[in-house]
């Protein structure tokens, strides 16, 4: 493994937005004496099958999962990330948006105790930074049990579950699950403006209650 490279791994099926995401990529500023890879993925049948193939097809010790229309606003990003999993060698996995403890109903986003910062953008742009504020930049980001998969980076390889999983919903708080299952940590930093910005539109939730029962059924007991 390359402990001196990212990759940067994009899921799509939209070509425009995945330019755009590129664009904001290129602006990014790369540490001394590392590198950055690209491994797009294009219609894949999931998230984690396509997931599964871009982290099998990178060398990379840092892997970053990002959606085709989250843009990096932070361009020390690379800088920032690595100093907190170099100063973290039990970080497994940070995410830009995270939930302390996961509701019954297994949906981040009704917990009300979510960590974070999002610029998001559907008719109007708006920052959040949600329930629990993270007070101040420290080398130790806040611990959560799950993380939202609109950017998810790594520094540890832990399979997806492709195996149960086969459309586009809860793939991310199944992964923040399997990372802390291997005895790594879920985190979220500290960012005192948000790091990045989803252009996510309009959802299309046709198969997210399969997946929460799928979910509920695999996790049973650890939430």
């Amino acid at each position: 493994m390359d402990d001196k490279q990212f990759c940067f791994i994009i899921c799509y099926n939209n070509t425009v937005l995945l330019e755009e995401c590129l664009l904001y990529l290129r602006q990014l500023t790369i540490p001394e004496g590392y590198t950055t890879d690209l491994v797009t993925i294009l219609e894949a049948n999931s998230m984690t099958e396509g997931y599964q193939a871009g982290m099998e097809a990178s060398n990379a010790k840092y892997k970053i999962y990002l959606h085709q229309d989250v843009f990096i606003l932070n361009r020390n990003f690379l800088f920032d990330t690595l100093q907190l999993f170099l100063a973290n060698p039990s970080l497994g996995m940070l995410g830009m948006v995270g939930t302390k403890k996961l509701p019954k109903s297994a949906i981040m986003w009704e917990s009300k105790q979510r960590v974070g910062a999002l610029r998001s953008c559907t008719l109007n742009t708006v920052d959040d930074f949600f329930d629990i504020p993270i007070q101040t930049a420290s080398s130790q980001p806040e611990p959560v049990m799950a993380v939202d998969g609109l950017l998810l980076m790594t520094q540890y390889d832990v399979s997806w579950r492709q195996d149960i999983f086969h459309g586009w919903d809860f793939y991310d708080v199944s992964q923040s699950f399997e990372f802390r299952r291997a005895g790594y940590q879920v985190a979220v930093p500290y960012q005192k403006t948000p790091w990045v910005l989803h252009d996510c539109g309009f959802l299309n939730l046709s198969r997210y209650q399969e997946a929460r029962d799928i979910f509920a059924k695999e996790y049973q007991g650890e939430y």
